[in-house]
């Protein structure tokens, strides 16, 4: 049982919210469950709560006595998952619990995303809900949905939706350092038409299954140079050009925010190929292994003949169409552009390349723009937008959501400096991240509002590889709560 994975951790009540909300099913766009389950909340505590149009949820929890003068302060989490698994992993995440598993000094999943973004901050603010330890002034525990496919909850928050003038947002993931910035960003995708061409009767086909990457985070994870899988079955197909062969199928990543992890495509070939295409497909498997050794380690790539029963396409890419797809998948940009030039180590402009899907008669390229300047943010999508238009690609845009400016001069900065060294000896680090949160968002619609951001050790986000340091939690529960002590009593 999952349940045993948390059993003598510490602090129990944070344990046991995150154990409560893993076992309830919370996709992005698909929230309905964990919705239900925090009015459920709000009424068996007592709590008034709203509720608006787009399902973003504030429960308002009351002020310990002696503190209903104090101001109140926003703890704002979202309740959506990034739902990624493992190949072979059979889990639905529409309607089964997460498989939590203890390993060493780590909370993780059983091949799975674990959803400590943004559970385990989601958890917190629960926890500290039902706390009568320590003194605080009121709260309003903000809950958004759809923040990891689109930040549609903090996008469509109406003004008086919440009253707080300090903001504490749970949705970092490093231990000893706040967050004062983050980059905006945006989604570019090109949209082909198929073009189709009769299979040659005398070919079989072959699958080309590229997999073991890390993937990870768009954002946070961009900067470590991980293996994309659209770019190298990109890059395999375009050496195999010069062997005849047909494809009909192609598809690789999963989420616009995850580098992807594994594509996949399927191939007839005449059988005489066979051998020296694989004896290709093993040089670059080794040509893989080395080139990200360091940072992809567990790199496979699978050549395998199926059935023509197992294959239910009738029909593959046209040649031209076919050398088309491949050449943008070659020309597309991915990875760090541009590093801040105030912020050392800090990348400053991203684009990954998400997503390649094809259904029917069309294949869709899905790509994503990150930067803490809004204009190079806007370039950047413009010279994704060239590439698909050069191939002749319809090019969308989302309407992108903006960044975080830090605010070196913040009051609940400076006043959780002084928390955060008092509890532990040593200063925090101040940072900003290339990755979106809400905060730019918020900050937007309610300006004035002074906020930070700040989290446990979470590693391997957006992938089944995600985990949380379990030491970490203690210390960032217990962080928070000095942190709204200290509000309560300045």
């Amino acid at each position: 049982m999952p349940v045993e994975a948390i059993e003598g951790l510490y602090p129990s009540i944070v344990w046991k919210k995150f154990f409560e909300l893993s076992q309830v099913p919370r996709p992005s766009k698909s929230e309905e469950k964990v919705r239900l389950f925090l009015r459920n909340f709000a009424g068996q505590n007592n709590f008034d709560f709203r509720e608006d149009e787009t399902g973003n949820i504030v429960i308002l929890v009351p002020p310990t006595p002696g503190c209903e003068n104090k101001p109140t302060v926003v703890i704002q989490n979202h309740v959506d998952m990034v739902c990624e698994k493992n190949k072979g992993t059979d889990h639905d995440f529409t309607k089964d619990p997460i498989d939590l598993i203890r390993d060493g000094d780590w909370i993780t999943a059983n091949g799975t995303t674990l959803g400590a973004d943004n559970g385990i901050g989601a958890a917190a603010a629960l926890a500290i809900a039902t706390e009568h330890d320590f003194d605080h002034g009121p709260l309003e525990l903000l809950f958004t949905v759809d923040e990891e496919t689109g930040l549609t909850g903090a996008n469509n928050l109406k003004k008086g939706f919440i009253t707080g003038k300090t903001l504490l947002n749970l949705d970092t993931e490093e231990d000893g350092a706040f967050y004062v910035g983050c980059s905006g960003g945006m989604d570019s995708a090109g949209i082909f038409r198929v073009e189709y061409e009769d299979i040659v009767t005398s070919y079989h086909p072959y699958l080309i299954f590229i997999s073991g990457l890390k993937g990870g985070h768009s954002g946070i994870n961009i900067s470590e140079g991980r293996a994309n899988a659209i770019k190298l079955m990109g890059i395999l197909l375009s050496r195999m050009q010069k062997f005849d062969y047909q494809l009909v199928y192609i598809q690789g990543g999963s989420k616009r925010n995850a580098i992807a992890r594994e594509a996949e495509a399927i191939l007839f070939i005449d059988d005489s190929n066979e051998a020296k295409i694989r004896e290709l497909i093993n040089e670059f498997s080794i040509e893989c292994s080395l080139e990200y050794k360091f940072s992809d380690p567990e790199i496979r790539v699978q050549f395998e003949k199926k059935t023509h029963a197992s294959v239910t396409i009738l029909n593959a890419f046209k040649e031209d169409f076919k050398r088309k797809i491949v050449n943008t998948i070659l020309a597309l940009p991915h990875g760090v552009v541009s590093m801040s030039q105030s912020i050392p180590g800090l990348v400053e402009t991203s684009t990954n390349l998400a997503t390649l899907n094809c259904a029917s008669y069309e294949l869709t390229i899905g790509t994503s723009q990150r930067s803490s300047i809004e204009s190079a943010k806007r370039n950047l999508g413009r010279s994704v937008q060239s590439v698909f238009e050069l191939a002749g690609a319809k090019v969308t845009f989302s309407d992108g959501y903006p960044g975080w400016q830090p605010d070196v001069d913040s009051k609940v900065l400076k006043l959780s400096k002084r928390v955060f060294k008092r509890l532990f000896g040593k200063e925090p680090e101040i940072k900003a991240v290339h990755a979106g949160l809400e905060c730019g968002i918020l900050g937007d619609k309610y300006p004035g509002i002074d906020m930070i951001s700040f989290g446990p050790t979470i590693e391997g986000a957006h992938s089944p590889d995600e985990r949380v340091n379990i030491q970490d939690v203690d210390k960032f529960y217990r962080l928070l709560k000095a942190i709204l002590t200290e509000i309560a009593e300045k």
